[in-house]
């Protein structure tokens, strides 16, 4: 039963990835599979437990997916060091952009949420 899930989610990715490269979007290809799957997943308005039971394994095993990142980091560990000063910086500016966006959406969703529960006021 879970191999049937994995290959649901690997058909996800595989198509995803085809999209982009036929369509030439600017999106990693695993987002739009994972985009799909999330469409799919609404119309049958449940996610079937085998892909929950699937997916938490896959998630208590993620640190593993950080291993080749992690290769190649010291790989290329002489090439971050002569260009320490703009990772440096373009990690804190995404961080402080994402901290700020996530900040605003949640406020303008707490909104719209208290709009909906009391539209009186």
């Amino acid at each position: 039963m879970a191999l049937r899930f994995l290959a649901l989610l690997l058909i996800c990715q595989l198509i995803g990835e085809t999209l982009v490269l036929w369509i030439g979007l600017p999106v990693p290809g695993p987002v739009v599979g994972m985009l799909l799957l999330f469409i799919g997943l609404v119309l049958r308005g449940a996610v079937p437990e085998g892909l929950g039971t699937t997916t938490d394994t896959l998630l208590a095993h993620l640190s593993l997916l950080f291993v080749p990142a992690g290769v190649g980091v010291m790989l290329h560990l002489a090439m971050l060091g002569d260009h320490w000063l703009a990772i440096a910086l373009a990690l804190v500016l995404s961080t402080l952009l994402t901290l700020a966006i996530t900040g605003w959406v949640m406020t303008a969703l707490i909104r719209w949420q208290d709009r909906r529960h009391h539209p009186e006021d």
